[in-house]
């Protein structure tokens, strides 16, 4: 069969919202020179849907974490506002469809972090109310809803509060994200929740272990509860060996991120502007993975749980470095163009480039 063209793209995680906070300047209405994401380059990729994550930094005040993400959203919906028609908010998995049916792309609002809602189910209400339809319990740092998969265990997997914010995300249609979970945590989830859970942007621990990766049986217990997997590009969760070298570097700077903040007053963008030009320069030096590596993680996957439960969250503007031929958002086709070297027929390749994403979306928020 003559195969119909690259597949039309739906990712799951960008951190675009964080460039944002750097000023108006930032226009993704038009190709920037610098960063992973804006419109152009959206549209280059035959992307139709994105989601865009607010995270704020735990090391700043935790009086500060929710104050903050209202604003990243509110400077978010005002970014996308000014770029024009071409890109609209979309509040429910229908209204995806629908505007991407008129050839626009979709902007799907979401919260990397549940520290941001400290431990308030009203402030969770705020963000749905703001526009937020998706949210990864944890970050990097465990936090009052659960463990995560590098911070130190509080609960034991979801906390007594998490599961009230399982049952409330459950209630209100908003898709629950466990990337950067503890195993635990992922497993207590699935215990919890009536929906299909998003693990946004991660890879497979079978090519790669580490710990923000899935394991084999997370694999398989995400496909039962009608979940997706959303393929991460960071090198460090695609390759081993440079990832443990991109991790040896990576680590000490946000250690020392850490540390400078705590001296700084919680002042992030103090810490950041005296160490993170000379840490950036390091990790020039390592040689990179290509596209062939996410294909392997993807293909990874199917072979274990089949085409309708893996999809792509490629973290763009969120890693420090990207695979050699997936510079940018502009170059999704890569991967279908992987896909389809790889044997994957036509309707495969549409199912985990953005239509398995689609379906989660409408299922869980409508």
């Amino acid at each position: 069969m003559k195969d119909s063209g690259p597949a039309a793209v739906f990712d799951a995680h960008c951190d675009t919202a964080t460039r944002l906070m750097q000023g108006d300047a930032i226009d993704i209405g038009r190709r920037l020179g610098d960063g992973h994401v804006d419109v152009p380059r959206m549209r280059e990729g035959g992307v139709f849907a994105q989601v865009f994550a607010c995270w704020v930094d735990p090391d700043i005040p935790p009086e500060r974490w929710n104050s903050n993400t209202l604003k990243m959203i509110a400077r978010l919906k005002k970014a996308i506002e000014a770029a024009g028609g071409g890109i609209e908010v979309a509040g429910s998995g229908s209204r995806i469809e629908e505007l991407a049916s008129i050839g626009k792309i979709a902007a799907v609002i979401g919260v990397e972090g549940g520290h941001a809602i400290g431990r308030s189910l009203e402030a969770l209400e705020k963000l749905r109310e703001s526009g937020v339809r998706c949210m990864t319990l944890t970050w990097n740092n465990s936090n009052d809803i659960a463990d995560s998969c590098e911070g130190a265990p509080k609960w034991n997997g979801l906390s007594d509060f998490g599961r009230e914010v399982v049952a409330w995300m459950d209630r209100a249609g908003m898709v629950i994200d466990c990337s950067h979970s503890s195993d635990k945590t992922f497993f207590d989830v699935l215990e919890t929740t009536s929906r299909p859970v998003l693990q946004s942007h991660s890879c497979m621990r079978g090519i790669c272990d580490v710990p923000r990766n899935l394991s084999d049986d997370m694999l398989r217990a995400l496909a039962g509860n009608g979940g997706v997997v959303g393929i991460n590009f960071f090198p460090a969760f695609l390759e081993p060996v440079c990832g443990a070298r991109i991790m040896k570097i990576w680590n000490r700077y946000k250690a020392e991120r850490s540390r400078l903040a705590a001296e700084y007053g919680g002042d992030v963008a103090r810490a950041d502007g005296e160490i993170l030009d000379h840490y950036m320069a390091q990790l020039q030096d390592i040689p990179m993975p290509g596209v062939g590596a996410v294909v392997d993680h993807i293909i990874y996957a199917v072979e274990r749980i089949g085409t309708d439960h893996v999809g792509l969250g490629s973290d763009f503007d969120g890693i420090a470095v990207t695979p050699d031929g997936l510079e940018d958002i502009s170059r999704m086709g890569a991967v279908d163009a992987g896909l389809q070297a790889r044997g994957l027929s036509v309707q495969e390749r549409a199912n985990i480039m953005g239509g398995n994403l689609l379906r989660l979306f409408k299922t869980v928020t409508g």
